[in-house]
């Protein structure tokens, strides 16, 4: 079964209502969840993280890991 996810990023008003308008038929089923962002974000350390695996690739290491 082919699902497809969508992710909004929302502000939520005074008045506490959203209103979404999604790319789907009127009368299909869908599911919803809501997630409260957290206070803090980690965008940094998580650009960090993805942005490079070189620190991986060291023969000492492998050799370490290799023989474990």
């Amino acid at each position: 079964m082919l699902q497809t996810a969508l992710k909004y990023d929302l502000r939520v008003p005074a008045n506490g209502h959203i209103e979404l308008r999604v790319p789907f038929p009127s009368g299909a089923h869908i599911t919803v969840f809501v997630v409260e962002e957290p206070a803090e974000r980690f965008d940094d350390l998580l650009a960090a993280a993805e942005s490079s695996l070189s620190f991986w690739d060291n023969p000492l290491d492998d050799e370490d890991w290799n023989h474990a």
